[in-house]
């Protein structure tokens, strides 16, 4: 017998959900985002060196501002490259 298609709106399949995402400040009590600081800040940037959105992270909008925050302190103190070709 021929599975149904499933509507757009049911719910998915077992092995179709994702796990939930979790702010890593949040759940190790971070505070603050330290600028100074460039190889924690590459773990929210591309190979491209283009900030990483929430979705992607994971991270709350609180601290996702905090970072763009630090990413930009960091690139105009040239800690952190504008635009790189594989920077990982």
């Amino acid at each position: 017998m021929a599975r149904t298609r499933r509507g757009r709106y049911s719910r998915p399949l077992p092995g179709e959900v994702q796990q939930k995402k979790y702010c890593r400040f949040k759940k190790a009590r971070i505070k603050f985002v330290d600028y100074k600081d460039p190889e924690f800040l590459k773990k929210f940037l591309n190979d491209q060196g283009k900030i990483l959105p929430r979705r992607i992270t994971g991270n709350s909008l609180k601290f996702q501002r905090r970072v763009a925050q630090a990413v930009k302190r960091a690139r105009h103190l040239a800690l952190l490259p504008f635009v790189t070709d594989l920077m990982k």
